[in-house]
């Protein structure tokens, strides 16, 4: 039937031809969201292409967001408005425990001053459009907090919104981008939608290998999406001997941009880390407040090489020119107030603490998760939907293991926010054991 559809729509017999016919029968509902592709070798015979055309065309594909890898399901066509995070998320939300959202318990949030209480000698009354677009006094706080002296220091509306300015001025399509396996997948598919071509570097408890990222180097990427601290899904924060050896290791590659996402920021447990201290003319270093001071405060800190953020920065401009001064005025508050400040601290134990817990009553069954930080754990599991549906019958969810990925589908996982188990430890670890060890032929069809 698939086959039938695309010969009717190929009009050109070459890669772009191919891909235009897809995109077609897709746009007219022919093949609609989910549908599994045939193997590339049964296209190529049944069109009469070769199989480097058909490859081709399903690069192409790949890089607009047509179609995407799915594990083991392979090729299928991608539902549109759905990125690989929202299709690893359940689609109920009728959980007792919904574990599979990766975002910060709101209880454990410290609670918002009132904004006449912020700044005597501020007025919340607009002012001018030609402020400066960073605090001044959250600029000074934030470069006494920082890794290593930044050149230039920005605000933007969260930890994507800023990779998504940087990657978008640094990739043009075709090129490389290496990023670390499993990461974080809406960073996927934002360099997906890019046309970038995403390569990725195994892991372990210290973040990426840094031998396998020499080999990725070679690849000769543009740029490269880490994370130095609580990594997602893992919660790998590097060492600072890991640190040292994957600055000796990019080094040797100035013209590579690093990319930080310190998504965790103050949650973490670590020490700062970044690149930028070895590498300070190759690193982007993106800093959320996120998690630890709230979600809906959208409030992320850059620094970079003037170089690349100042065009960034003037571009701009010329759309949502900088962000709400208003907002920045209530971080540095949170940031300086020492109830907001215990408030963090005391949340950053409490996630230590409920990590500890949930993966010791793992470890007395036998399931070794390695060191870690942050909200989530990263379980292994025999199989992805019988584990979801095993979890699914105790009223526990939680996220796929696959959208995670990078290339050929590996060790089936699930992540789990241990970081929102409050209360019951053993008993949620429990159902999580269960789940790890359900084979899919014990699931009732």
């Amino acid at each position: 039937m698939i086959l039938g559809v695309l010969r009717e729509r190929l009009v050109d017999p070459s890669s772009r031809g191919l891909a235009e016919a897809v995109s077609r029968a897709v746009g007219d509902g022919a093949l609609p969201g989910g549908t599994k592709m045939p193997p590339v070798r049964t296209v190529a015979t049944e069109l009469r292409l070769s199989p480097s055309t058909v490859n081709a065309a399903w690069q192409l594909l790949r890089r607009a967001g047509t179609i995407r890898t799915d594990g083991r399901r392979g090729t299928v066509v991608a539902t549109p408005g759905a990125g690989r995070y929202r299709a690893a998320l359940p689609r109920s939300n009728g959980f007792g425990l919904d574990l599979s959202t990766g975002v910060p318990d709101p209880r454990l949030l410290p609670p918002l001053p009132a904004l006449h209480g912020l700044s005597p000698a501020f007025s919340f009354a607009p002012t001018s459009y030609l402020d400066e677009p960073v605090l001044p006094g959250l600029d000074a706080l934030l470069r006494e907090r920082w890794a290593y002296p930044p050149e230039r220091l920005a605000i933007f509306d969260g930890a994507m919104d800023a990779i998504d300015h940087v990657a978008s001025a640094l990739l043009r399509l075709g090129d490389v981008a290496v990023v670390e396996n499993p990461c974080f997948p809406p960073l996927l598919d934002l360099l997906e939608a890019l046309g970038a071509q995403v390569v990725g570097v195994d892991t372990d408890a210290e973040g990426v290998l840094p031998d396998r990222l020499a080999e990725a180097l070679a690849r000769r990427p543009t740029a490269v999406f880490l994370q130095p601290r609580a990594l997602n899904p893992t919660g790998a924060s590097w060492s600072p001997s890991r640190a040292g050896a994957l600055a000796a290791v990019l080094s040797e590659h100035p013209h590579v941009y690093v990319v930080e996402d310190d998504s965790a920021g103050d949650l973490a447990s670590g020490p700062l880390c970044s690149l930028g201290t070895h590498l300070p003319r190759q690193t982007v270093h993106v800093r959320s407040f996120s998690k630890s001071h709230g979600p809906d405060l959208r409030l992320a800190a850059v620094s970079a090489p003037a170089t690349l953020l100042d065009p960034i920065l003037e571009r701009r401009l010329l759309g949502q020119g900088w962000t709400s001064r208003l907002l920045q005025h209530l971080l540095l508050a949170l940031l300086t107030d020492p109830d907001s400040i215990a408030a963090v601290a005391a949340a950053r134990t409490e996630y230590a603490r409920r990590r500890h817990l949930v993966s010791e009553a793992l470890a007395a069954s036998g399931i070794i998760l390695p060191p870690g930080e942050g909200l989530n754990i990263w379980l292994p599991v025999a199989d992805e939907q019988a584990a979801l549906l095993s979890l699914a019958s105790a009223g526990i969810g939680a996220a796929a293991g696959t959208a995670f990925g990078v290339g050929p589908a590996a060790s089936p996982h699930l992540r789990v926010t241990v970081g929102l188990i409050a209360t019951d430890h053993a008993e949620v670890a429990a159902h999580l054991v269960q789940a790890a060890g359900t084979a899919a032929a014990a699931i009732p069809r």
